[in-house]
């Protein structure tokens, strides 16, 4: 696995089009299969058993270079693990209740709880415009709630939660790829074998089965269920793997900008897309507030950035005098 520093412009580039492509995919696949299929932990547990089973016999046949399962690596990622479920969980809990635009609102929040988190964990204050940004994003979640006809409490509820959850496993894949030096595969192998026992448990406690079972044995007879169902758990395989790599390659932060970005194509089309969306001047307006916001956040980082890259170069060239 190469390391940051090694890692070319070109190929950052294209970690992070193929995460924005896949996350916003997942969202429309994910709300179609609930449409005909409410339970979303058994939809995750398949996803996650898919992933594992593939990998592991790839693994086996050659086809890829992960390493076998270590339980000293498996104790250091089992909170990614747990982060990781808990936030998609959430996160398809809270599909089941609000659409799309307003979900997409909601989870854009996330950039918010990293710049928190990097500040409570001593990595300084955001920049003024990086703050307002943000500010605003949250201001179009608020204005886009108070016009939104078919408001859930329960979703949410789920989906603020489920920011929370992925702001925690971002984080510490990051570090875990930065520190062990494990490749996005080997990762997304740890995270799925690791999922298992504990959305077992959860599909028993949540009272999904077996009722979940039952109600996939009566859909499976339907061609149009099981098409969609068998390119969610493809899809599901290609987020995991995409988001992993984004995040090691790039950063915690930058997965998050792309999330943002690819938000501004996903709301414009779940308006149009699989229905459930009441249309409010209030409720666009927010969208388009919550909309700028993200995108000016992420102008402010890749602004940033570059501002950065000169100094360095400087510093570097100074400490070679």
């Amino acid at each position: 696995m190469e390391t940051r520093g090694e890692v070319t412009p070109a190929f950052s580039l294209v970690a992070s089009l193929s995460y924005g492509a896949a996350s916003m995919a997942m969202v429309f696949v994910n709300k179609a299969v609930l449409m005909q299929y409410p339970h979303s932990m058994t939809l995750l547990t398949f996803q996650q058993l898919v992933t594992a089973l593939l990998i592991y016999f790839g693994r086996v046949m050659g086809y890829t270079r992960a390493k076998g399962l270590e339980m000293s690596i498996a104790k250091k990622l089992l909170p990614v693990s747990l982060f990781y479920n808990a936030n998609v969980a959430f996160a398809l809990a809270s599909l089941k209740g609000v659409n799309i635009p307003m979900y997409i609102a909601l989870k854009r929040l996330t950039p918010l709880a990293v710049l928190i988190t990097g500040f409570v964990s001593g990595k300084g204050r955001p920049s003024t415009q990086v703050s307002l940004s943000v500010l605003m994003t949250a201001a179009g979640v608020i204005v886009a709630a108070l016009g939104d006809f078919s408001f859930d409490l329960f979703g949410y509820s789920m989906a603020l939660i489920s920011v929370f959850f992925q702001t925690m496993y971002l984080v510490l894949v990051e570090k875990s790829g930065a520190e062990d030096g494990l490749s996005s595969i080997e990762i997304m192998f740890y995270n799925s074998f690791l999922s298992l026992p504990f959305l077992l448990c959860l599909i028993i406690i949540t009272g999904e089965f077996p009722d979940s079972l039952s109600l996939l044995f009566i859909q499976s007879t339907s061609f149009p269920f099981l098409a969609i169902l068998t390119l969610s758990l493809v899809m599901g395989i290609v987020l995991n793997y995409t988001m992993f790599l984004c995040t090691i390659v790039n950063s915690a932060l930058t997965t998050t900008i792309v999330g943002v970005l690819k938000g501004v194509g996903s709301t414009t089309l779940g308006f149009v897309l699989l229905g459930g969306v009441q249309v409010h001047a209030l409720n666009v307006t927010g969208l388009v507030i919550n909309t700028a916001g993200g995108v000016w956040y992420s102008l402010a980082k890749y602004q940033q950035k570059r501002n950065r890259l000169p100094k360095l170069t400087s510093d570097i060239e100074a400490h070679r005098k």
